[in-house]
């Protein structure tokens, strides 16, 4: 009788690991990206870098998404789950101690390591889902997006205040994110250590297919949508403070329109995975998603600043709903978690491959069009795009089938 309520304990304290261990993942593969932005002047006067050298800091991750995620997947059976995420955060945390310390090479290569780390992360978190929680999927990828919206928001937010608390400057502000990496690393192991006494260990590990998920016409559907939803959501980041100035707001307003976007996300993002899990086919979804991310870029080209921060709402309602449902697609358009993390390497490789043209096009288009309408109208193809593949995606069809 002991023993077995010692062993309902571990499994109660397996299970709150297991939801932990999606927080302190999610809390990690934005945050060291993002904290960048708000102190690139700092780090710029302080390394005496150029304009070109500034922008590798962002570039660089997004360049080892695209080209590693695939790489990711299809290495991914060889370890069972909790350990290739452990290997994950030791990657990111000797790319996030490099970054602060040593030369401008050291800059470089810790953002290699950062971007690969994060990789890893971004490819077998939803496999992870998939495999440890497959009755509470919606619940679990609510709980993935919020967690890497809100660090993400905190550290858009906070980064400057952390440095002058920590008094180390931009290093303080790039440095704490070791701390949550370190967490995740403690918890991650407390995870290993429950699930040796509760289950062989090979029962977390991913199976092997030999599924080729390039011949899946499903899967480039998951794919280019998700690039769509990306490029939209990189272009109004990327972008905003620039038309918006053009337009005749402030800088600190500017920001503000940036923090409304990111707050609405927050609860889109929790919820959306757990209404769109319930139903048969999420295209109604879709409808909604592409009819508000259309009706902001008209907004911008015909009221221009008017009304910003009800079309920051609606920005972030779609952005939220769009970026939950093409992870939530990663598990359940799969019929198993070695395939879920495999579309999902295929779909972060292809995805952030298309959305990597969608600001230097924006601006392009600018250049061409000060009046930024080009540039909305170039949203706004792509938007139609993403309604055409969303639909396909939406449709509950496996990419197995």
């Amino acid at each position: 009788m002991m023993k077995t309520e010692t062993e309902k304990n571990i499994s109660y304290a397996l299970l709150v690991v297991n939801v932990l261990v999606v927080i302190l993942i999610s809390a990690n593969l934005r945050s060291p990206i993002i904290s960048v932005a708000p102190v690139l002047g700092d780090i710029r006067d302080a390394m005496k870098l150029d304009n070109f050298q500034v922008s590798l800091l962002t570039s660089i991750p997004l360049f080892m998404f695209a080209t590693c995620s695939v790489l990711v997947s299809r290495f991914s059976h060889r370890f069972s789950i909790s350990r290739f995420l452990m290997y994950s955060l030791i990657i990111l945390s000797f790319g996030l101690f490099l970054r602060i310390t040593g030369s401008v090479w050291m800059l470089f290569a810790g953002s290699v390591f950062i971007g690969l780390g994060i990789c890893i992360g971004n490819v077998v978190t939803p496999g992870y889902i998939k495999n440890t929680f497959p009755k509470q999927i919606g619940l679990m990828t609510g709980v993935f997006a919020v967690a890497m919206n809100l660090s993400a928001a905190l550290a858009s937010g906070f980064s400057v205040r952390i440095g002058e608390w920590t008094g180390f400057g931009w290093r303080g502000s790039l440095g704490i994110w070791l701390v949550i990496a370190g967490l995740g690393l403690f918890v991650l192991a407390l995870e290993l250590i429950f699930s040796r006494k509760n289950q062989p260990e090979t029962k977390a590990a991913l199976s092997s297919s030999d599924f080729n998920m390039f011949k899946s016409a499903q899967a480039w559907n998951i794919s280019v949508f998700m690039g769509l939803q990306s490029l939209f959501y990189y272009c109004m980041v990327a972008w905003l403070p620039s038309f918006l100035t053009d337009y005749q707001m402030q800088g600190d307003q500017a920001g503000w329109v940036l923090f409304v976007i990111q707050i609405t996300m927050i609860p889109v993002t929790f919820c959306s995975p757990i209404i769109a899990h319930k139903m048969k086919d999420q295209r109604i979804l879709i409808v909604l998603i592409c009819v508000l991310m259309f009706a902001s870029t008209m907004m911008f080209v015909w009221l221009k600043s008017q009304w910003i921060y009800a079309n920051a709402v609606i920005i972030g309602i779609s952005n939220g709903l769009s970026f939950s449902l093409s992870i939530l697609f990663f598990s359940t358009r799969t019929k198993s978690s070695a395939n879920a993390v495999k579309i999902s390497g295929m779909a972060q490789s292809v995805g952030y491959l298309i959305a990597a043209f969608g600001p230097p096009v924006f601006g392009k288009l600018h250049d061409w069009d000060i009046s930024w309408k080009s540039s909305f109208y170039f949203l706004s193809g792509a938007v139609v795009l993403m309604f055409y593949f969303g639909m396909k995606a939406a449709r509950n069809k496996y990419v197995e089938d």
